[in-house]
């Protein structure tokens, strides 16, 4: 795909440091410092094979966004001792008739893509349904920040420079390969489209699922389908196996000898909640009794997770739950994304 842009010029202004000379407003030392930062943005890309073309028509339309820092420096800070709140008014406001409703809608709807796909790759249609619901409402909303521009502010703001520059790269990557830079909107932080890539995953994994030969994220249904599998496929799932089921724990069950002693090197402080790893026979020995109408394989390998404690609702996890947190690495959203799809399912 070609795509005809006009050239953007910036002006470059130059200022005398005499004493003389008037104070160089904030603003506009800022954007100097911008515009100077992707002159080295523009060698690294050059370095990466990226046409100089495309830098010159892509580098200059880019300006800094403060909202978008503003944004960024709002996030919580996830503090290492803060407690973990209960994962029940979390499940009530995420998992609600609404969203079941448009689900099964959205799942009819695509029903004979999401056939196909399973095929393919063993992903489930009612799990790419749930990732769907989840990141943008069924493709309700997408978000609307101009993601070169984002991505090019956070990256010059610097405390995660490694990557958002990374992604600001892969996002000139793409327009060079002739992704319209006028499509590329999305969440401040990056994420685009009906399933939320970031940009170097859109280069890595985002299909084609409609035959025109263009991943089209933003539009396509059909290509976000392909790609919320494809995604899956790339993390490790595991056809035919459930991500996992509610269960009953006794009360008796020693909880310090199924303790997992392994420390995880991504998101230390959601595996940490998990336990060993046992096979389905092995923890109908130790009491834990499946919900009813729902069973794990005995060889089944699946680890234990109470997100409210002893005596609540727990889960038996299995291999294709951590792939869901590969897409968001949190128990709550990855026992939201399961939850839901089992209620589109149903």
């Amino acid at each position: 795909m070609r795509i005809m842009t006009a050239m953007v010029c910036s002006a470059v202004a130059f200022f005398s440091f005499s004493p003389a000379a008037p104070l160089v407003s904030a603003q506009a030392q800022t954007a100097g410092s911008f515009q100077s930062y992707l002159g080295e943005v523009r060698k690294k890309a050059e370095a990466e094979g990226v046409r100089s073309q495309t830098l010159d028509r892509v580098l200059p339309s880019l300006s800094y966004n403060p909202r978008v820092i503003e944004l960024d420096r709002s996030q919580p800070g996830g503090r290492p001792n803060s407690a973990i709140p209960p994962f029940a008014p979390y499940q009530r406001r995420h998992i609600t008739d609404v969203r079941i409703k448009n689900g099964k809608a959205a799942y009819n709807r695509l029903v004979g893509k999401l056939v196909d796909v399973e095929r393919e790759t063993g992903v489930p249609g009612h799990i790419i349904m749930s990732i769907y619901g989840k990141e943008t409402n069924y493709g309700s909303y997408t978000g609307n920040f101009d993601i070169p521009r984002s991505l090019a502010t956070l990256a010059y703001e610097g405390r995660r420079r490694a990557l958002f520059e990374a992604e600001l790269l892969a996002v000139l990557k793409m327009i060079d390969g002739g992704v319209p830079q006028s499509a590329m909107k999305g969440s401040w932080a990056g994420a685009m489209g009906k399933p939320q890539f970031l940009p170097s995953v859109y280069l890595r994994l985002a299909k084609d699922g409609s035959g025109d030969g263009y991943a089209d994220i933003w539009n396509s249904e059909y290509d976000a389908v392909a790609s919320i599998a494809n995604y899956f496929v790339n993390a490790g799932w595991r056809r035919g196996e459930p991500w996992g089921i509610a269960v009953s724990v006794p009360a008796a069950l020693d909880r310090a000898a199924v303790k997992n002693k392994t420390k995880a090197t991504r998101c230390p402080r959601v595996h940490e909640r998990h336990s060993q790893w046992k096979s389905m026979a092995e923890w109908r020995t130790l009491g834990v009794v499946p919900s009813a109408g729902k069973y794990l394989s005995d060889s089944t390998l699946a680890t234990l997770l109470e997100p409210d404690g002893p005596g609540r609702t727990a889960y038996l996890l299995t291999g294709n739950y951590r792939v869901i947190l590969d897409y968001n690495c949190s128990n709550f959203y990855g026992l939201a994304v399961g939850l839901l799809a089992d209620e589109i399912r149903s």
